[in-house]
């Protein structure tokens, strides 16, 4: 079984993305080299699953920029999922029964249907 490793400097190497990568369920919303590299080395692709099938609810489809957080009990193996609006406006929360991934707190923003990270903004 592989250790799964990812932190905050692996992350602060994306200042921009190289690549556009399309959302295989929402073809409208695509991604960023970043966001990719979360969900290769965290095996995180159901966190970009959420922030693009979220795009569909009423309350998020109009927020033209959005804040996703990630907060990880890694103790526990659970998480919670906010969306705000950038003002700490809350829009929506979810929690995560189990996840297994490998940071306490991970941030990504969707703006003009591109998920990223605030690194790549």
């Amino acid at each position: 079984m592989k250790t799964k490793t990812l932190t905050k400097a692996d992350l602060a190497q994306f200042t921009g993305t190289e690549n556009w990568y399309r959302h295989g369920l929402n073809r409208n919303c695509l991604y960023t080299d970043g966001v990719r590299y979360i969900a290769d080395k965290g095996e995180a692709y159901w966190l970009i699953d959420e922030v693009a099938l979220s795009q569909m609810l009423g309350t998020i489809r109009y927020q033209e920029f959005q804040v996703w957080t990630l907060k990880v009990n890694l103790d526990e193996s659970k998480g919670v999922l906010t969306c705000d609006d950038g003002n700490d406006k809350i829009l929506l929360s979810k929690p995560i029964h189990f996840t297994d991934f490998p940071m306490e707190e991970i941030r990504l923003y969707f703006v003009g249907n591109v998920i990223l990270l605030p690194s790549e903004y």
